[in-house]
């Protein structure tokens, strides 16, 4: 029983962490946008705030908790604001590394996708209603950043990149790998899809068709 209740605590406290690696790494990316927009230290702040949580926001409205998480446990709150504050410092030598910006927007990307399905998992969703939610708590924190600063959401255009479809494809992932493996272990694997279809996406492998109208 003790060993039991050991590895429960264990695998929540790892899903807690995977979720603030996310977080830090939203905020980061939504308030670079404000740096590159030259929004004041506030401005910034709410920008990086508002990304690092708003996919969380919509992940626990979807799955039925709440209030939401960030405003039960205000270590989210701190820790977007850090991440927030480090790209406000830090901007300059930050934009210097879009590879490594990048990577930290595809694991927040990963974990938000991937946490909002297995929320979904939880209370009973189908698999759509799986890949959905967890598509929308990938993507829904940078469309609200987008709308914030002025921006058409880049989920809406950016074809040659996978984002959205990476997080429904890490979603489904993690709906079909529950079943016959841990959370964590079914997280872990969908988050590793998310990542690799992301990097497919980037290296121009691969991109969604576009169709045109006649003028």
């Amino acid at each position: 029983m003790n060993d039991t209740l050991l590895t429960t605590y264990t695998l929540a406290e790892g899903l807690h962490w995977l979720d603030l690696i996310g977080v830090l790494a939203f905020a980061m990316s939504g308030a670079l946008l404000g740096v590159r927009k030259r929004f004041d230290l506030f401005g910034v702040l709410v920008l990086g705030a508002v990304t690092a949580v708003g996919g969380g926001a919509i992940r626990d409205s979807l799955t039925g908790q709440t209030p939401p998480l960030f405003l039960r446990d205000e270590t989210y709150l701190w820790t977007a604001l850090l991440g927030a504050l480090l790209a406000f410092a830090f901007g300059e030598r930050l934009a210097r590394f879009e590879r490594t910006l990048s990577l930290f927007d595809s694991a927040g990307l990963a974990l938000f996708a991937t946490s909002g399905a297995l929320g979904a998992i939880k209370i009973g969703l189908g698999p759509l209603g799986v890949v959905f939610a967890g598509m929308l708590s990938g993507v829904g924190g940078g469309i609200i950043r987008d709308l914030i600063a002025n921006e058409v959401p880049e989920v809406m255009y950016r074809r040659d990149q996978l984002y959205a479809t990476a997080a429904a494809a890490g979603a489904g992932a993690v709906w079909l790998l529950s079943p016959h493996f841990t959370p964590f272990q079914a997280q872990a694997g969908g988050a590793l899809l998310v990542l690799l279809l992301r990097w497919v996406s980037r290296r121009k492998w691969v991109r969604l068709p576009v169709r045109r109208l006649p003028e």
